[in-house]
């Protein structure tokens, strides 16, 4: 990739269903990804397991929003027991860093005790968000923070969630697996809407993000 890419163009990939990776944590090099089929988890269509749920109204973690971006970056990137490689390197770092000043880019991040234990982070363009990575040292942290942002998504009036890809993690909550095409055409419209990732407030307890799932069903 053209070491002149800048901030501009990476909005300008996303606007057009492209997104960047690395092939390894300490490989400088960046490429560019165009899946022929998208992850997409519907935003009315969110399948939340029972167990989860309850884990959710009972609040083990205080969640906050875009209070540590930098550290959700950071340990998504980092390697841990299981997963010894990353796709994020040095300058995607970088770039998301510029994206979150620049108020495109968010995190949901769960705390306990004082320590990050969680979270996600993802852009934010129109009425789209397109989830990048997630990372948990507890249990079912991650997942937490993903019900929270569906249930923040939702409120905020956002049309698409895109998770790039399909895995079985994100399968369970109710991931589908489109084409390019279908994508793209969501992608455009989605655009177009106008959203506010900040409507649900910064006190939103599990209860409230579960209401909004709901009855966005």
């Amino acid at each position: 990739m053209d070491d002149a890419f800048g901030l501009d163009d990476l909005v300008a990939c996303y606007e057009r269903g492209v997104f960047p990776m690395a092939d390894a944590r300490h490989d400088e090099r960046l490429f560019l990804i165009d899946p022929q089929w998208r992850g997409v988890l519907p935003l009315d269509a969110m399948h939340i397991p029972k167990r989860l749920a309850r884990t959710v109204r009972s609040e083990p973690f205080e969640v906050r929003v875009d209070t540590a971006f930098d550290a959700v970056v950071e340990a998504c990137a980092s390697s841990r027991p299981g997963r010894l490689e990353t796709w994020i390197n040095a300058p995607i770092q970088k770039m998301y860093g510029m994206l979150y000043a620049a108020g495109r880019a968010h995190s949901v991040e769960c705390w306990q005790d004082g320590q990050l234990v969680g979270g996600l982070y993802g852009v934010s363009l129109g009425g789209a968000f397109f989830g990048e990575s997630m990372f948990s040292t507890a249990r079912d942290a991650s997942k937490v923070a993903l019900v929270h942002l569906v249930g923040r998504l939702n409120v905020g009036g956002y049309k698409l969630l895109d998770t790039q890809f399909i895995t079985d993690h994100l399968a369970q909550f109710g991931t589908v697996e489109i084409s390019r095409a279908d994508y793209k055409r969501r992608l455009a419209k989605a655009l177009t809407a106008e959203s506010d990732f900040y409507l649900l407030g910064p006190a939103a307890t599990g209860a409230d993000v579960l209401q909004a799932i709901s009855q966005a069903s």
